[in-house]
């Protein structure tokens, strides 16, 4: 994603720049100290999202926002809370306060790359992403579902579909078992057969030829339980 930083202050706009150069996604393509010289660079120039200051000399940041493309991504940054109701009359993506912590950072970096991802053309090719470390989402049946991964009970295959399990919930994705095990974290989401996944920490039981995870049993194939059984002592 192409970004820049709008900020009247050099300190904050250090701040800022490094806390982007941690995210590979994030390009920054302009730094400006005022929202005036930003207005003439993305009249020219394709920007996905901006890291907008808001008490700023001249056009400030609120009067700004309101002036660009919808299609651009408003994260505002600022060291005053009583802007925060007016920034998401706006629109604004999110909200951060001065200092800035990294963990509320990337959590609005995340925010704003899912949503472009969700808007994209390429989106319509793609039924699973792994989005955070803690989640997967999918699309399934013409809705969007953010699954977290302590959720999921285990996985099954059936040829090109997925059926993921939660505990109240089964969902259907377009994408095989293969595809859906690599975006899950490996340590934690063990190949038990040729069609199921299972998630080593929703296991009560190992049986000869089984492992039980709740109400269902499921098949231990014979080719992934020598190297199932090792990593699962490991836990």
């Amino acid at each position: 994603m192409n970004c820049i930083i709008i900020d009247d202050e050099p300190i904050a706009r250090q701040g800022m720049l490094s806390l982007i150069a941690a995210v590979p996604e994030l390009r920054i393509t302009g730094i400006f100290k005022n929202a005036t010289e930003a207005k003439s660079y993305i009249e020219k120039n394709p920007v996905d999202l901006i890291f907008l200051d808001i008490r700023m000399p001249g056009l400030n940041g609120l009067d700004f926002a309101r002036s660009i493309p919808k299609k651009t991504f408003i994260i505002f940054t600022t060291a005053y809370s009583h802007y925060a109701m007016e920034s998401y009359e706006i629109d604004a993506l999110d909200y951060l306060l001065k200092p800035i912590r990294k963990d509320r950072f990337l959590k609005a970096v995340h925010k704003a790359i899912e949503y472009r991802f969700f808007l994209s053309d390429d989106f319509e090719k793609t039924r699973v992403t792994h989005l955070e470390s803690n989640s997967i989402t999918v699309k399934a049946d013409r809705r969007i579902y953010k699954i977290l991964h302590q959720d999921i009970l285990y996985i099954e295959g059936l040829k090109d579909y997925s059926i993921i399990f939660t505990e109240d919930a089964r969902i259907t994705t377009a994408m095989n078992l293969k595809t859906v095990q690599s975006h899950l974290p490996e340590t934690t989401f063990k190949r038990i057969s040729k069609s199921y996944i299972a998630n080593a920490d929703k296991i009560t039981t190992i049986l000869p030829k089984s492992v039980i995870i709740k109400e269902a049993e499921l098949p231990l194939g014979n080719v992934y339980r020598k190297e199932f059984i090792r990593d699962f002592l490991k836990k």
